[in-house]
This record gives structure tokens, sequence and C-alpha cells, in this order.
């Protein structure tokens, strides 16, 4: 038998947005959307050891030319969804700049 943590997992992931019908279903839906978001960023921040571990030198970490690629690819994504491009990109903006700092971080530390 499932413990209740993977019960309601494998519940809200049945249940789709459009589908919900009670808050208690929206709730899960978001909280289980949260847990694969932070395993999302887990893994992002792995590529951020992994180029920290690649680079050579240490000016290389912030590439300004990179940032408003991917920062202006999440606005048109934005846009193209329906979504809110401004808020998106001023997310994107903060986990960018969190990724450099944290690259910065792991750079110095294993060298």
């Amino acid at each position: 038998m499932p413990d209740n943590e993977t019960a309601l997992t494998r519940e809200a992931a049945a249940t789709m947005p459009d589908e919900c019908m009670t808050m208690a279903e929206v709730r899960r839906g978001v909280d289980a959307t949260d847990r694969e978001l932070f395993a999302l960023l887990e893994r992002r921040f792995g590529y951020m050891r992994a180029a920290a571990r690649i680079k050579q030198d240490r000016g290389e970490v912030r590439d300004e030319a990179r940032k408003a690629a991917v920062i202006a690819a999440i606005r048109e994504d934005a846009v193209q969804a329906g979504l809110p491009a401004r808020e998106l990109a001023e997310i994107w903006e903060k986990l960018v700049e969190a990724s450099i700092a944290y690259e910065f971080a792991e750079w110095d530390r294993i060298r």
C-alpha cells in the first residue's frame, strides 16, 4: 500500500488543472508541481557545478550575452503560452543571477 504522499502525488498528477473540481485538488497539483520544479532546479544547479568545473577562467562565469538570450527566450515562450511575460522574465533574471552566484562560489571552492 503506498504512503500518503505517494498517493497524493499520484492523485495530483492524474488531475490536470482544467479537470480540478475542488481547491484540495488544485492545492495538491500545485504542491506536486512545486516538488517537480525543485527537482528541476536541483538539476539546473548541477549544471552550474559542471560549468564551474569546465570553465578554466573565472571571468568566463558571467556571460551577459547568454543571460540576455535565456531571458529573451523565456519572455518569448511566455508570450506564446499566454503567460505573464514580464513577471516570468523577472523570475528568470533572479534564477540566472542565483545560478551565476552559485557558479562563482563553486568555481572558487574547487580551485
